[in-house]
């Protein structure tokens, strides 16, 4: 068993995405594990960029409310407790609703040869936040 410390909180990069984001790390697998977390909490209105992941994400929500869209329109409003699974390449956003915060849990695994297991495309349009907000 170890106990590890609390990693710094860090702000996302503008790069993947919109508004104000904040990760703090929680564990990067080491060999043979290739788990990922992060604790990632976003304020009212901010999201990801739409993105993809090689072997699948798992997001666990832990306070607030928030969206999580996918490149069909299906667009699924979030709350604590309710864990969403993105399969593997499935194109997907998320991020906080409109008027609160929203903070998850972010699981991944990493690619065996070391790559990066997520592939960051372009921001979310404002209209298409604004439609899954109504939806």
């Amino acid at each position: 068993m170890e106990l590890r410390p609390i990693n710094p909180t860090a702000k996302g990069p503008a790069q993947t995405f919109t508004g104000n984001v904040y990760v703090t790390p929680v564990h990067q697998g080491q060999g043979p594990s290739r788990m990922v977390v992060a604790l990632v909490r976003f304020t009212p209105g901010a999201r990801t960029n739409w993105h993809s992941h090689a072997v699948g994400q798992t997001l666990h929500v832990t306070d607030g409310v928030g969206l999580v869209g996918t490149r069909d329109g299906s667009v699924v409003r979030v709350r604590p407790g309710d864990t969403i699974v993105c399969p593997p390449g499935e194109e997907h956003w998320h991020g906080a609703a409109a008027d609160t915060f929203m903070s998850h849990f972010a699981m991944l695994e990493n690619l065996p040869d070391g790559g990066d297991p997520t592939t960051w495309l372009e921001p979310v349009t404002d209209e298409q936040y604004q439609a899954a907000n109504k939806q």
